[in-house]
This record gives structure tokens, sequence and C-alpha cells, in this order.
């Protein structure tokens, strides 16, 4: 079979570029496609993980930043806030630099650039640097949040609809761990009495091995073109904009989490840096772990059901942390938020699948078929990416402002709590309303109202 021969075809736009690539062919995916698309896989989950430790290393540094620092808790989470912003934001040209530049080149600049940010703190963190400075240097780490983003589209590409959910799972799941990661090695830093520029010290020659890495075993995909058109369109669809809110519920939490966690237990518990480190990975590593299960539940059941009722539990274990937070019950409070954790990365792999098997619904509505539909669905799914993965990264900078008031005004973060519980019962109505109610209302409709509606509400997305 012929489809077999196109993989390395490296000499074209110089670099390794595949110049065939049609994964949705089973003789095409079984012979040569899955071998290449896990060996991008692999690099891709590398680069992505170190990139989110690098994006999430403030969450560690301020448990670091003892009262010499000069800091107040208020600062603090006005960091990580501007952070997680700036990691939100640099999501979207992320996302399209993949098509301009090609995956595998992109990944290695996109790791190169770590060096940045991670030798800018080595050379600044100490007493006696002013908050401006510490701000600034915290604004250039969140150039890791756009690592997600530029892999997410990426590996999008390379795997046939079937596969979306458990390799986006994979591939996110393994990028999220890099956050327990860089508070497991703080932790032990800590028990050594190391200091910050020892944990900075380590990732620097990290970085270097991902970029290499990338350079020697990745491929760039030319089916992958600079499209505009398609950003344009993915902006355009509702459905790129009530994912987004969808993923702020997920993915919101999860980052937003992950920063202020340790903060929290140190404000409202007064516990120490050691004390806190002690338990703020448990619940990142969970929730990164169980990503792909969720990609996987997904693809199995559908990712709207899913969705739905990952909220159900999400609503319900921030339930326990406002009684917990209200009761001042530590064991309580810790275990329901390691239990949110767990929630969150779950409803990250979901959410996450339901993107590309929304817009391959909206195709096979229009008519299309084959190849052609998957394109279709490739196309507007890996634009949406950034755009969904950007607005829902946001929704951590506004669990840190959620904090930071709420601490400023009462004293706790009881405050906070009650809004995202409202926010999540929100996002399950809009997973209902949208994805799920049968459109009985649209019973009149031409032939093609019955068959988008189940694709876009059941097990297609």
């Amino acid at each position: 079979m012929t489809a077999a021969s196109p993989p390395p075809a490296p000499q074209s736009r110089g670099g390794r570029w595949i110049q065939h690539w049609d994964p949705e062919d089973e003789t095409f995916w079984n012979t040569t496609g899955e071998k290449i698309a896990r060996r991008n896989l692999l690099f891709s989950v590398l680069s992505e993980h170190i990139g989110f430790s690098i994006w999430t290393m403030w969450s560690v540094l301020v448990l670091f930043m003892g009262p010499e620092y000069g800091l107040t808790p208020a600062d603090k989470f006005l960091l990580t806030s501007m952070v997680t912003l700036v990691g939100a934001v640099v999501r979207v040209p992320y996302t399209f630099a993949v098509a301009v530049f090609g995956g595998r080149n992109w990944t290695i600049v996109s790791a190169g650039l770590l060096l940045v940010p991670t030798v800018a703190a080595f050379a600044v963190m100490e007493p006696g640097t002013s908050f401006s400075t510490f701000l600034l240097v915290g604004l250039l780490a969140g150039i890791g949040g756009g690592n997600f983003a530029s892999s997410m589209t990426n590996i999008n590409a390379y795997f046939p609809l079937r596969k979306k959910g458990w390799a986006l799972g994979l591939n996110a799941g393994g990028g999220n761990i890099g956050v327990p990661v860089i508070q497991l090695a703080a932790l032990a830093i800590i028990g050594a009495s190391g200091g910050p520029r020892v944990l900075l010290g380590i990732y620097i020659p990290l970085i270097v091995v991902a970029a290499v890495l990338s350079a020697l075993y990745m491929d760039n995909l030319a089916s992958v073109k600079n499209d505009t058109g398609a950003a344009k369109d993915a902006a355009r669809d509702a459905h790129t904009w009530i994912m987004s809110f969808l993923y702020i519920g997920t993915f919101g939490s999860f980052i937003g989490y992950s920063f202020a966690f340790g903060q929290v237990l140190q404000n409202q518990f007064d516990r120490t840096p050691l004390e806190a480190a002690y338990v703020t990975f448990i619940g990142p590593l969970l929730g990164s772990l169980i990503r792909p299960v969720g990609g996987s539940l997904a693809d199995r059941y559908g990712g709207a059901r899913i969705t739905l009722w990952n909220f159900v539990g999400m609503g319900a274990a921030t339930a326990v942390l406002i009684v917990a937070s209200m009761q001042e019950s530590l064991v309580l409070f810790t275990v329901a938020f390691v239990v949110l954790f767990v929630l969150t990365g779950l409803g990250n792999g979901s959410t996450y699948k339901m993107i590309p098997g929304i817009f391959q619904a909206k195709a096979l509505a229009k008519g299309l078929r084959g190849e052609e539909a998957a394109a279709y669905g490739r196309r507007l799914s890996g634009a949406s990416m950034g755009l969904i993965g950007a607005v829902g990264a946001l929704g951590g900078v506004g669990i840190n402002l959620a904090f930071r008031q709420s601490f400023l005004s009462y004293g706790s973060g009881t405050g906070a709590f009650v809004a995202f519980l409202a926010c999540y019962a929100v996002c399950f109505a809009v997973t209902w309303a949208v994805y799920l109610r049968r459109p009985a209302d649209r019973a009149g409709d031409t032939s093609t109202a019955p068959e988008e509606k189940p694709q876009l509400s059941y097990a297609r997305v």
C-alpha cells in the first residue's frame, strides 16, 4: 500500500517535514502513522511538562519568600495572578505558531525560550529585590503557559478522531504533571535546607535537554498550513466560546488552585512553607494523572456527559470546602481540596475531547464525509484550541484574584469558594442546555437538524 511511504520527507522547507498525513486511513495509521504519532507525542509531553513547571514555579517560589522579602499575602496573590494572565494570553499566538513554523520547529523554540524566565528568576531571587522586579520577572514565566497551546494543536493533527481523547488527555496530563513535579522538587529542596536558586538551577539544564530532544526526534506536518481563515472561522463559531467558558470551569480551576493552594494553607491555616509543601503537590499530581482518564471516558461515553456530571462533583466538593473553611477544619479542607483537584483533571480531559468532536459533527451535518470531514474538523478544532486554552487559563487569574479579595475582605477564602460554587452551577447548566438537552423544539427542522443535534449532544462530542 502506497499510503505507508510518505513519513520522512525531511528536505522540504528546511526541516523534518512529513508531506502526507492521513490518520483516519486505518491502513496508513496501522503501518506508519501510529508509530510516528506516538514518538511526537512523547517528546511533546516532555517539552510541555517543563513548560508547565516553569509557568507555575512562582506558586512554589512564593512559599520560599518569607517576611525578609517584604511581600504581603495580597502581593503574592497578585503576583501569581499576573503570571497566570500572561500564560493565558500567549496561548493564542503559540497556537498559530505551529502552522507558521511547524510543530517540531516551534517546540524547539518554545522550549528554548523557557531559559529566559528561569535564568531571570535565578538572578533576582533574593531579599531586598523590589516587588515590581519580582512582578516583571514573574510575567516572563508566563511564556511557559503557551507551550500547552502549541503542543495540543500539534498533537491534535497527529491522531485520528477515535484516539483524540486519549492522546490529548495524555499530552495535557503529562504537561499538567509539571505542576506537582516542581512542587515535589521544592519540597525536597526545602527539606534539605536549600533555597529557590537551587530549584531554578535544576531546571536550566532540563530545558536544554528538552529542546535538543525535540530537535532530534520530532517532525513537522506539511498538511498543517498557515490558515488565518481557520482562526477567524473558529472565533466566529459560538461553540468556541461556549467551550472556552466550560474550560474556565475545569482547567481554570486546576491552574488557579495550583497557584493558590499553598498560599491558602499558609494564610488561612497558618501552615509553614514546609507544612504547606507537604500537601500542595498531591492535588495537582492526582489531577494531572487522571486527565487522560477523563479523555478516555469521553471517547467511550461522550465528553458532554462526563463533563456534566463532573461539574456536579466539583460543586459538591466546593460545598464541602465552604463548610470546612467556616469550621476551620484543616483535615476536611485538605481532603475536599484534593478531591476537587481530581475532578478538575477529569473535566480537563472530557472538555478537551469535546472540541474535535463538535467540529467533526458540524462537518458531518454539512454533508462532508471521509477525509474531507476529518480535515474540516482538524482545521477548526486546531484553531479553536488556542482560543479555548487561553480563555480557560484566564479562569486561573480569576481564582487568584478572588482569593486575594476574599482574604482582604474576610480574612479567609470562604467568600471565594462561594463564588466558585456559583460558577460550577452555571457551567453545569450550560453543558446541559447546549450539548445534552434534547432538541424537541426543533422537531420540524429539515433533515440536517436531527442529524446535527445528536452529533453535538452525545457520543460524538
